[in-house]
């Protein structure tokens, strides 16, 4: 095996580790975005949080 084949598997391997990794936090969601709706996203509606609460008494 030559140095350039060996160079460019070992570059391959590496895009393609890459592009393993990205494809469930990236591409999986952008394909199927009717299972990543904005409405069904749990714990985006926090009625009971005050973001002011609490901020005087870190001054």
């Amino acid at each position: 095996m030559s140095k350039n084949t060996r160079m460019a598997l070992v570059f391959g391997g590496f895009v393609a580790a890459v592009g393993a990794a990205f494809y469930p936090i990236f591409f999986y969601p952008l394909s199927h975005k009717d299972e990543y709706s904005p409405t069904d996203e749990p714990g985006r509606n926090q009625p009971g949080r005050d973001p002011t609460c609490g901020c005087e008494d870190l001054v």
